[in-house]
C-alpha cells in the first residue's frame, strides 16, 4: 500500500484520493497497487454502490512518476500498473471521477473507464504519449476514438496538446463542468443519486453499457506489449532524459 493514497468509506460510496499534491499526484508503483486494492475492496463490499476517484491539491493526476516508472517499469500482467488497469476496466460498481486541474497521461485515460466525470472549469485532459516516445495505454487507442471520433482522437493523441474542460465536455469525455473547487462535491452528489437504487440492476446496466470488455482486454494487451517495447527504445531514453533535464528532446531522424 502507499502513504500517497487515501481510501475512505462513507456509506454507499468508497472514495480513493491520490494524495501526492507536491508531485501533482503523479503515480508510483506503490500508488497503482493501492488504488487497485481500493477498487478491489469496493467489489468485495456489497454495500458500496459507487467509487469516487479524486486527487488532493491542484491536480487530478499528472500521469506516471517518470523516475519511479523508469526504475520500476511494468514487467508483466501482475505488475501494479496491470492490476490497476484490470481493476478499473472491469469494475462492476459505478466509478465516478472528480477532476480538478490537469489530468495527464493515465490520469486522462483512466477517465475513459469511468461512468461519470465531473471536472472543474480549470481542469484539462492531456494524452502526451507520442511526445514521450510512448504509445497509448488503458485501451485508450480503442476507447477514445469511440467517444470523440477518429479525427478528434488522432489530434489529441498525435499532438498531446491539453484539452480544456469545456471542450472535453463537448466531445463527451466529461459529464459535467463545475466551478473551481466543486469537482469533488459534484462527484459526491452524483454518487448520492445512486443510493437506494437496486444494486444488481445498477451492475447489470453498467455491464450492458460496457459490453466491450473483451475488446478492451485484447487492445490493452496489445498496447502493453508496445508500451514495454517503447520503454526500452532509444526514443524513450531521450524523451525521459529531456523531461528530467527540462529541455526539448532531440530524436534521431
Amino acid at each position: 500500500m502507499s502513504d500517497h493514497v487515501e481510501i475512505v468509506r462513507d456509506g454507499a460510496r468508497l472514495e480513493i484520493h491520490l494524495n501526492r499534491p507536491d508531485k501533482k499526484n503523479a503515480l508510483t508503483g506503490a500508488m497503482y497497487a493501492a488504488v487497485a486494492e481500493g477498487l478491489a475492496s469496493a467489489e468485495r463490499e456489497p454495500g458500496v454502490l459507487a467509487v469516487i476517484l479524486a486527487g488532493r491539491g491542484q491536480a487530478f493526476c499528472a500521469g506516471n512518476d517518470l523516475a519511479d516508472f523508469m526504475a520500476n517499469p511494468p514487467s508483466g500482467d501482475d505488475s501494479p500498473v496491470a492490476r490497476f488497469l484490470r481493476a478499473i476496466s472491469t469494475a462492476t460498481k459505478a466509478v465516478v471521477a472528480a477532476v480538478q486541474g490537469p489530468a495527464v497521461g493515465v490520469g486522462a485515460t483512466m477517465l475513459l473507464h469511468c461512468d461519470h466525470v465531473v471536472a472543474s472549469e480549470e481542469a484539462s485532459l492531456q494524452f502526451p504519449f507520442a511526445r514521450l516516445a510512448l504509445v497509448p495505454e488503458a485501451a485508450s487507442s480503442l476507447l477514445l476514438p469511440r467517444v470523440v471520433g477518429p479525427l478528434a482522437a488522432a489530434e489529441l493523441m498525435l499532438t498531446g496538446d491539453p484539452l480544456p474542460a469545456a471542450e472535453a465536455k463537448r466531445l463527451g469525455l466529461v459529464s459535467r463542468v463545475v466551478p473551481s473547487g466543486e469537482a469533488l462535491a459534484g462527484a459526491r452528489a452524483f454518487a448520492a443519486r445512486l443510493e437506494g437504487l437496486p444494486p444488481e440492476a445498477l451492475r447489470e446496466t453498467k455491464r450492458l453499457l460496457r459490453a466491450t470488455s473483451q475488446d478492451v482486454a485484447t487492445r490493452m494487451a496489445e498496447e502493453n506489449a508496445l508500451f514495454r517495447r517503447q520503454l526500452g527504445s532509444a526514443e524513450f531514453a531521450e524523451a525521459a532524459r529531456a523531461f528530467l533535464e527540462k529541455r526539448k528532446p532531440v530524436f534521431a531522424r
